[in-house]
């Protein structure tokens, strides 16, 4: 007899002991969220302070409606903690992409911006024209300037001459923002906030899901890229393996969540008695001044189902939130 059927009796017991409610029945989730209904929202008095008040843990808007090709509703799988989350960074980093260089400071436009002009006055720079609500600061030896970053609460500061960053200026700006913290005192900038813009979201088209994203294509390369050499750094799980900045992909080690969610029946029946990684490329593409689209791309002979997509986007995009 064969020593692996041997032990299917044993193991088929173990799979299922979990499974079972007292009542002698399996549990399906998918009844729980398909019968769940929507309470009331809290009324706050009317007298309350409404500065003080806000969305202790908001709810994003979910990409799709989670129905499955058979109609039948499917629950969306729980993503781990700290999955698809940026690693601890310094409060101010550089990033480059081919000639082109600035900062990403971790702290709002509008608090960054007095800061950025503390440092054109400290510096003597000389300021001719200053314009907040476009975050552009003018002087005699460069142009500095600030905006929204990728991510949430992030700026990206910049400091350019003709078009072309000044090294020695942004080497200067990032020992200046990296003396200061990100509690400095904040100001009005409301025309640099994205809070009623869109943000990157996942989105179907087809059969296919990926990220749309509404920011130029270099500078979401630059970010990724950062943030992939970060945390996709785990031996066998997620890896960074190649990174081409001129075609603006990436090709990474990734195991599937159809691989990890295996269990003991079908490790039993399959020819890969281990989980088993596989290589995907990550490709941006621009559609536009302003809007960019992430795809995962199978580049490996192991199936990569819908389901494994969408996941390890959500994880890609989580890095950019």
């Amino acid at each position: 007899m064969n020593s692996a059927l041997k032990w299917l009796p044993l193991v088929a017991a173990v799979a299922l002991a979990g499974c079972a409610r007292p009542d002698g029945y399996y549990h399906d989730r998918n009844v729980d969220y398909a019968e769940a209904r929507i309470a009331p929202a809290l009324t706050l008095p009317e007298t309350r302070d409404p500065q003080r008040y806000r969305d202790a843990m908001p709810v994003p808007q979910a990409a799709g409606d989670f129905q499955a090709a058979d109609g039948r509703f499917r629950a969306p799988s729980p993503q781990a903690l700290g999955a698809g989350r940026a690693v601890e960074r310094d409060f101010v980093e550089r990033r480059t992409i081919g000639r082109d260089a600035w900062l990403v400071v971790g702290a709002d436009p509008g608090t960054v911006w007095p800061q950025l002009e503390d440092f054109a006055r400290s510096r003597g720079l000389g300021i001719q024209a200053s314009d907040s609500s476009r975050g552009v600061i003018e002087t005699g030896q460069a142009r500095l300037s600030v905006r929204q970053g990728l991510r949430a609460g992030d700026s990206e500061v910049r400091c350019d001459q003709g078009g072309a960053p000044v090294g020695a200026c942004l080497d200067a700006l990032e020992s200046f923002f990296g003396a200061r913290s990100a509690t400095a005192s904040a100001s009005s900038l409301a025309a640099q906030r994205l809070a009623g813009e869109s943000r990157l979201s996942l989105a179907q088209r087809g059969d296919e899901w990926l990220v749309e994203i509404p920011l130029e294509l270099d500078r979401t390369w630059a970010e990724l890229d950062h943030q992939l050499r970060q945390d996709f750094t785990v031996e066998e799980r997620r890896e960074l393996l190649e990174s081409d900045p001129a075609s603006h992909e990436f090709l990474i080690s990734y195991m599937t969540v159809t691989e990890r969610n295996r269990n003991p029946l079908q490790i039993v029946f399959s020819a890969d008695v281990r989980q088993m990684h596989q290589q995907i490329r990550l490709v941006l593409e621009s559609e536009g001044p302003r809007q960019t689209v992430l795809r995962a791309v199978n580049a490996s002979e192991r199936g990569f189902s819908p389901e494994d997509q969408r996941e390890l986007l959500e994880r890609v995009s989580g890095l950019l939130r």
